[in-house]
């Protein structure tokens, strides 16, 4: 056992010694009609060493990009999962220069579909008159036109990355969309515990066995608390400043249902001893605030050649196996 540790410790520091990569989760707040429908808001994880051959296809990133984020989207040309450029999926432009300081929606709009023109005519072709298509495709680019991002990152080697890439790019890649079983967050949750194996489960109590966003952050954020050799930084993506309304915080089920008036008065007088039951469900186990401890992002520094970066503290999980996406963890008999 002693010897196991020892080799354990040594792996950490070499993998320390070289590896630059990040794996962030994104919890993006919701906005918009939707958002207030279902406040949970939007996951996608970013790579910084995993850039797109393609909208879906990986490859190693090349000296001087920024890596790509990747989420499973419900109505986008049949497919479960899309990789974008890290700047295009925030801002819908491909250089720094070109990012604006304020925006309206008109203005959101135009750089959309020139960047969708540009890139993603095979995902989301032109419309009968030649027009800009209607569709969910504009999830894909400009999310911080739209809402605030948080980040919850971790480090990775090069052998998990590639590991990663292997098993996207050879597994079958057509719509597995579920709301309640197969979201945007349940894609999160299967990317970051291929990297740090059952570090983010389902909540049964607070989201009713629902994957939120704000459930794959706060599992991320309990379990490098419990293991201190995951060290877990956060960051935050502002929404572009302008004309477009603002996003708001992303609830788990329980939050959503204890601060929305038209649900839980109701509730309140049909059931009072549920509601009771919800709120203390709730402050028991659902929580978090992605804001606490949260730095700004640079995305000037992440187009900066990684081998110029400072180094991270070392984040690997000498006992993490790349290459395999653990199971589930089933839910605990009633």
């Amino acid at each position: 056992m002693k010897r196991l540790r020892w080799c354990a410790l040594i792996f950490v520091v070499a993998a320390a010694a070289h590896a630059f990569a990040d794996a962030a989760f994104l919890l993006e707040e919701p906005y918009g009609a939707f958002g207030s429908m279902n406040p949970t808001g939007h996951a996608a994880v970013y790579l910084s060493s995993v850039c797109a051959a393609s909208p879906t296809q990986l490859r190693r990133c090349e000296p001087g990009e920024a890596g790509v984020v990747i989420s499973r989207y419900h109505r986008v040309a049949g497919y479960d999962w899309i990789a974008i450029p890290l700047l295009p999926y925030l801002y819908a432009v491909e250089t720094l220069p070109e990012i604006p300081k304020s925006a309206d929606a008109q203005s959101v709009a135009a750089l959309r579909d020139e960047y969708r023109r540009a890139h993603l005519t095979a995902l989301a072709p032109d419309a009968a008159d030649g027009g800009t298509p209607r569709g969910d495709w504009t999830q894909l680019v400009g999310s911080a036109y739209d809402r605030t991002l948080y980040g919850f990152q971790i480090e990775t080697t090069p052998e998990q990355d590639d590991a990663l890439i292997q098993y996207f790019n050879n597994g079958v890649n057509r719509t597995r969309y579920s709301l309640l079983r197969n979201n945007c967050a349940d894609f999160a949750r299967e990317v970051m515990n291929f990297y740090v194996p059952h570090a983010v489960h389902r909540n049964f109590f607070a989201d009713a066995g629902i994957t939120t966003p704000k459930q794959v952050a706060r599992s991320l954020a309990r379990y490098a608390h419990h293991h201190p050799i995951v060290e877990l930084s956060s960051f935050q993506i502002p929404q572009v400043a302008g004309g477009i309304h603002r996003s708001h915080s992303a609830d788990g089920v329980a939050e959503a249902l204890l601060k929305t008036k038209k649900y839980v008065v109701p509730l309140a007088i049909l059931s009072p001893a549920v509601t009771g039951s919800i709120a203390v469900v709730y402050f028991t186990e659902g929580r978090f605030n992605p804001k606490r401890d949260a730095s700004m992002f640079d995305v000037s520094r992440a187009l900066q050649p990684q081998s110029s970066r400072t180094p991270a503290p070392a984040m690997i999980n000498p006992l993490a196996v790349p290459g395999v996406i653990p199971e589930e963890p089933k839910a605990p008999n009633p």
